[in-house]
């Protein structure tokens, strides 16, 4: 029985079931949802990247929320900054396993043909913990 889930999310229906099986199948494990925001553009400058950062980890909390409260379960959310496979590697450790969806929310139509998407493939291969990948 795992006592501690990290669950990646972003914007994707797979996402979403990635997080609803987590919470599904390990009922009394603490989940941590991460959300990893890209790193800005530098044409963006500083304080607007701060901003919109601050927006999308809250819209990301909150669709969490609403999936965990659909299952009377409460999880905790973190935001990263980054590439979101090192992000999701990085954090990894002192989590019984990571579970994400096998394709984010910016695959094109080829990349859709594959079996796992580019992140969740570096994931696999390198987190220091079990993968769960949701199709």
């Amino acid at each position: 029985m795992l006592s501690r889930i990290l669950v990646a999310m972003d914007d994707s229906e797979l996402a979403e079931r990635a997080l609803a099986h987590a919470l599904d199948t390990h009922p009394d494990a603490e989940v941590t949802v991460l959300h990893v925001v890209g790193v800005p553009s530098m044409m963006m400058g500083e304080a607007t990247s701060l901003g919109l950062e601050d927006d999308i980890g809250e819209a990301a909390a909150e669709r969490a929320r609403e999936v965990a409260a659909e299952r009377d379960r409460e999880v905790d959310t973190v935001v990263g900054v980054g590439h979101p496979a090192r992000n999701i590697v990085e954090r990894a450790d002192g989590y019984g396993a990571v579970v994400l969806g096998s394709h984010g929310a910016d695959r094109s139509r080829a990349v859709r043909r594959f079996l796992v998407g580019n992140v969740a493939e570096t994931v696999v291969r390198r987190a220091p913990v079990p993968v769960v990948v949701v199709r």
